[in-house]
């Protein structure tokens, strides 16, 4: 009896997390694609926002954006924070639910290290704190005015944290880890730099002041980097269903693959979405890495030097 509850146990999660995942990652998609799709208008000074129309269940929507604040504080302010909480909170219940639970099935592979369940759980647990901090500090430094270099810098810390994990965690467990890293970041966006700046920018709001408009700026560098490492971290939460993505023992560099293709897909809906064009050049770069990466799985299969 205790192995069909502890399953529906994980079943239930694992819904939770989906439909909470569902509900983040379109509103972020939406709200990238209102931010693009804002047209200046005589209510909203120059620069400081601006207003798009909308159709969608058969009605219209104005919507405007004030980049800094408007005039008055709203009588009525919807808050999109729960998405995040609710996707985080149940993807770290599942992990632990499914790998520190059942660390001899998921987690620990004796061929790669032989760790015991308590090890291994606090390896991973101190990998998202480590990796917060690493991932933060980086966006503090003076990297965070030079977005290619601080593009780079978390490339490769994404990469350095695949890498580790795999040294020490069965396959799968290393690219979900992996994952979970990516995800505490986006939630870390959230939680500590995004409504923190919010609710400084209503106090002063409130007050009769005007809010720093620095606030809002770095909230929308770190809600940016979210949308565009959304397409990544869903690989790596599928890839535990697809031995393929995680079995070989070059699956770091998988990782670094699936980051720059899903990265630069949503960077040609980004630019697109602005008006600036048709970044054809991106599908390139992503069909290009996502064929290396399945050249690389093919290469590392059971038996590939033979049939080779």
């Amino acid at each position: 009896m205790y192995p069909i509850l502890h399953e529906w146990g994980g079943f239930l999660i694992r819904w939770t997390h989906v439909v909470a995942a569902i509900a983040w990652i379109g509103a972020s998609f939406y709200f990238m694609h209102l931010d693009a799709s804002l047209r200046a208008i005589p209510a909203i000074p120059t620069g400081k926002g601006g207003e798009a129309w909308e159709v969608h269940g058969g009605g219209f929507y104005q919507v405007r954006k004030y980049l800094v604040a408007p005039d008055r504080m709203p009588e009525h302010l919807i808050w999109h924070k729960w998405q995040s909480y609710a996707t985080w909170l149940s993807g770290f219940s599942l992990l632990c639910w499914v790998y520190y639970g059942q660390a001899d099935l998921y987690l620990i592979d004796p061929a790669v290290r032989v760790i015991t369940p308590m090890t291994g759980a606090a390896i991973g647990l101190g990998a998202l704190a480590l990796g917060w901090l690493i991932y933060d500090g980086l966006n503090r430094s003076p990297l965070a005015n030079r977005p290619p270099l601080l593009a780079a810098a978390v490339f490769l810390t994404v990469v350095a944290f695949a890498y580790g994990f795999q040294q020490v965690f069965s396959g799968r467990a290393a690219m979900l880890h992996t994952g979970a890293v990516i995800a505490t970041w986006m939630t870390g966006n959230v939680f500590f730099v995004i409504m923190p700046n919010q609710r400084k920018a209503i106090a002063e709001l409130v007050a009769g002041r005007v809010p720093n408009p620095a606030w809002g700026k770095q909230a929308k560098n770190r809600s940016s980097h979210n949308n565009y490492l959304t397409l990544p971290v869903l690989f790596f939460m599928l890839s535990g269903h697809y031995p393929m993505a995680w079995s070989s023992p070059y699956s770091w560099t998988i990782v670094g693959l699936v980051v720059i293709a899903g990265g630069v897909v949503r960077h040609y809906f980004n630019v697109r979405n602005a008006g600036g064009g048709d970044r054809w050049w991106t599908w390139g770069v992503a069909t290009a890495c996502v064929a290396v990466a399945v050249a690389i799985s093919v290469a590392s299969s059971p038996g590939a030097r033979e049939r080779i």
